[in-house]
């Protein structure tokens, strides 16, 4: 599996390059995972209701592909972008989300944060509050959009939104649960961790 480590990108060009990236790859065509940051900007799933923008403000919203309601990405918040054909690890994408949580909340586990997963609502929890959120879509069998992890970042602009189309959903971050980390050691954390868990999934 490649790793891109693409740092601080706008939005909509990562989406472009995404859906070129799945529209053109083959059987033979290797995957990839993304890694990077994404400048100030709502996203909304393709089934999105525009009620759960609560708030204009400045920060531009993009229509997707992917599944989900609302959210935020912005600076300080790790993206991961799995570009992966899910049938040669005998994957299907609830396979897939499953593992992108067990990453972060294996993560996380690793400094002294407690998580969990919903099974009503995809993400990681932490007590009431949400730290990462997840969206997929596949295409041909394979998955791409993905995870959104909150690292040391300006929590404020969820205020403006429902997120994930939940009103009152609270929102936290690392730092404020009292993780001191950086993005480029996160990174580091979240590709070793994945793979593992990855390979644990083809093994069964």
């Amino acid at each position: 599996m490649k790793i891109q480590d693409l740092g601080l990108r706008d939005y909509q060009p990562t989406l472009l390059a995404m859906h070129q990236f799945t529209q053109q790859r083959d059987n033979h065509t290797e995957d990839e995972l993304w890694l990077l940051e994404h400048y100030p900007v709502y996203t909304q799933g393709f089934n999105g209701q525009d009620g759960h923008l609560l708030r204009q403000n400045t920060i531009p919203m993009v229509r997707t592909d992917r599944g989900g309601q609302i959210t935020y990405h912005g600076p300080g918040q790790l993206i991961v972008y799995p570009l992966i054909d899910l049938r040669r690890f005998g994957m299907g994408v609830r396979n897939m989300i499953s593992c992108l949580e067990n990453t972060v909340i294996a993560m996380l586990d690793e400094h002294k944060i407690d998580a969990y997963a919903r099974k009503d609502a995809p993400g990681v929890y932490c007590g009431e509050a949400k730290i990462a959120s997840l969206g997929l879509r596949v295409k041909r069998g394979a998955c791409y959009h993905g995870l959104s992890l909150n690292i040391d970042m300006d929590l404020q602009p969820f205020a403006d939104i429902n997120p994930c189309g939940y009103a009152g959903m609270q929102m936290t971050d690392m730092k404020t649960l009292g993780a001191t980390v950086d993005m480029a050691s996160v990174k580091q954390q979240f590709v070793s961790v994945f793979l593992a868990h990855m390979q644990q999934g083809s093994n069964t």
